[in-house]
């Protein structure tokens, strides 16, 4: 289950994909969002489903999109979303989605312009899918496969911050007696942290950011795999430098999950040259958001990890997200 494996994912894109003067950046391994020309400026477009999650999904998929909007430079601003039933639900359930995609459409500054609404058989939980739609200045685009040798992975808020808050919501019976209902309740409360909208800005605005990626599926290393593919370059990251909250370490360590692999929309990376890290991280700070220096990019393939127990990993194979090995032992 999850993302398409890279090769099958390019043999897809080179069926689908035509060229067109238009589009200045169509469909591509690693890349977040599609580039529309509109002379001085471009149209930033994203698609995603939220298929791992019940509760709350109206508002995941509102941030997951707008966030990969926000990573190239763009605030999101129209919202167009599909929600498919399945058969049985509720007009209340239907209304209780909607509610959710409003509440994060405002949190943002976002307005839905469109979207359908059916009850589709042979579906065992809702899917949502939302494409979200911006505008930023030519000049300002951020692109993942801009990044550079010598860069600094950054990493704001730390690992895991979706996958927290699902594991707390949908596998709370599993949770119960292995971790206290304080840790879980205050690990359902990261939903409210999965716009990185407001530090993709701040990045923006501190300069020397050559890159930034959302980390959703595959969470922190899928991430980093992601921004160096389309980048062409070697990863290097650090697990003792990734912040795990507690919140996470604990609910992750019941479930036999590791917080590295584990979906994490609201965690943003950023690509930043050595001569600004300083300046973003302070910038960042002042706006009340943590980050933290996690590896760094050079040239060559593949991310190599450093484990804590001074064990070094080699990751050449897409990174299979943890939520999707939970929902095949249940």
């Amino acid at each position: 289950m999850g993302k398409l494996p890279y090769g099958e994912l390019r043999k897809l894109l080179s069926v689908v994909a035509r060229p067109d003067p238009s589009v200045l950046l169509g469909p591509g391994v690693g890349e977040d969002a599609a580039l529309v020309d509109l002379g001085d400026q471009v149209l930033v477009v994203h698609t995603d489903p939220i298929t791992g999650a019940v509760e709350n999904i109206g508002w995941f998929s509102v941030h997951v999109s707008a966030n990969d909007v926000a990573t190239r430079g763009a605030r999101p601003r129209w919202l167009t979303t599909l929600i498919l039933l399945p058969e049985g639900a509720t007009s209340e359930a239907a209304l209780g989605i909607a509610r959710q995609i409003r509440e994060a459409a405002d949190e943002i500054g976002a307005v839905v312009v469109g979207g359908h609404t059916e009850v589709t058989p042979r579906l065992d939980r809702p899917i949502v899918a939302t494409t979200a739609f911006g505008v930023a200045r030519r000049d300002r685009v951020v692109y993942t496969a801009n990044a550079k040798p010598g860069d600094v992975l950054v990493l704001t808020k730390g690992a895991g911050v979706e996958g927290t808050a699902i594991l707390a919501s949908d596998f709370g019976d599993r949770l119960a007696g292995r971790v206290s209902e304080e840790v879980v309740e205050r690990a359902r409360g990261f939903v409210l942290e999965l716009s990185v909208v407001r530090e993709a800005m701040i990045a923006v605005e501190a300069g020397g950011v050559h890159a930034m990626h959302d980390a959703t599926e595959g969470g922190v290393l899928g991430a980093v795999q992601e921004v160096a593919i389309a980048s062409g370059l070697s990863a290097t990251v650090f697990e003792e430098r990734v912040p795990v909250r507690k919140e996470t370490a604990e609910i992750c360590r019941a479930l036999g999950v590791n917080p590295l692999k584990l979906i994490s929309s609201g965690s943003l990376l950023i690509a930043v040259e050595e001569a600004s890290l300083d300046r973003l991280i302070e910038r960042l700070a002042e706006a009340g958001i943590t980050a933290a220096p996690i590896g760094r990019l050079e040239r060559g393939e593949g991310v190599t990890l450093y484990r804590r127990d001074g064990s070094v990993e080699r990751i050449l194979e897409p990174v299979v997200d943890e939520l999707w090995r939970l929902y095949g032992e249940t």
